[in-house]
């Protein structure tokens, strides 16, 4: 047990970490070819800190362990909702400027429904991570589009202000160097930690669903945490949303899909019944207070994030209570 739970601990601190370097080097590398800022803080950042969930998931699913897989892409983004943003909030109230992030919301709504259709059945086929993979594919065309459409969206400024340096200051084999070592630990973390969570759950009797809902899906969710509390701490609210909003659609399709094509995962009931539900009504609380509707724009203030802080720490504590063996 003590090798597992260093593993586990080994695992997530190296994670974070080459998590961290890969997002710097992704930054880096597109500032230097002149992505556009938009493409950086819709797409980039966004892949960047869902890194770890994706390699996270994709090991999980190629040993055979459907459970960590999808509780970790679903427990990310209910973790990003109700504790980053419920958290950030409590620091300093987030106020939703970017036109672009509130055509986002009802995207990300629309596609965690999806995800509840597609597993209505507790199987995802590859034809169904095909489908996720798909609208993953739209996604991207659909921000680039924005990207062109609207280049002095706020986003862009918070971004270039956050993330851009000259381009004769970047060391572009640096860079690459250091994007490709982020990604070769990405895996190799993976691996450690997505070992020592299946002996933890072996030996405690526990799913490994749960193991993958909280351990797992917070720990990946660490970068997300990091960038969000510094963004709104500067001031860059939209940025700190932004980040969450990407997260959450590449956890829901690209995390999800890949490690459906990789093998066909297999949903315990209680996905169905209890964890989409709730990733459903954390993400509906997003686009009730992100969207605004008759207050222009939009936030989410220190009660509204205290509430969605509660309802995070609620949701897990029954899931350990109820996943504990008597």
């Amino acid at each position: 047990m003590i090798l597992a739970l260093a593993a586990i601990l080994f695992g997530l601190v190296l994670l974070v970490w080459s998590a961290d370097k890969f997002v710097d080097a992704s930054v880096s590398v597109a500032n230097y070819f002149g992505i556009s800022q938009l493409i950086i803080g819709m797409v980039i950042v966004g892949f960047g800190t869902s890194a770890p969930e994706l390699c996270v998931s994709a090991i999980s699913s190629f040993q055979g362990s459907s459970g960590i897989a999808l509780g970790n892409a679903f427990g990310s983004n209910i973790a990003n909702i109700g504790l980053i943003l419920g958290f950030s909030a409590i620091i300093s109230p987030i106020i939703f400027k970017s036109s672009i992030l509130k055509k986002e919301l009802p995207f990300l709504l629309g596609v965690s429904v999806l995800s509840i259709f597609l597993l209505r059945d507790l199987n995802l086929s590859r034809i169904d991570a095909f489908v996720l993979l798909a609208v993953f594919a739209f996604f991207l065309g659909w921000s680039f589009y924005q990207a062109k459409k609207n280049k002095k969206d706020i986003l862009a400024k918070q971004v270039k202000n956050d993330f851009a340096v000259q381009k004769k200051q970047i060391h572009l084999k640096k860079e690459i160097f250091f994007l490709v070592l982020g990604l070769v630990l990405l895996i190799v973390s993976s691996r450690f930690l997505v070992w020592g969570a299946v002996t933890i759950a072996e030996l405690f009797g526990v799913s490994d669903l749960v193991i993958g809902l909280t351990i797992v899906a917070v720990g990946t969710s660490l970068p997300e945490l990091a960038s969000s509390i510094m963004a709104v701490r500067k001031k860059q609210d939209d940025l700190a949303v932004g980040n969450i909003l990407g997260s959450n659609v590449f956890n829901t399709l690209a995390v999800v899909g890949l490690a459906g094509m990789i093998s066909p995962l297999t949903a315990a009931k209680e996905v169905f019944s209890r964890d989409l539900p709730v990733m459903i009504a954390f993400t509906c609380s997003l686009f009730i207070f992100g969207y605004g509707f008759k207050k222009r724009p939009g936030s989410i203030n220190r009660i509204e994030g205290s509430i969605m802080l509660l309802g995070f720490v609620a949701y897990t504590i029954y899931l350990i209570v109820t996943s504990t063996p008597v």
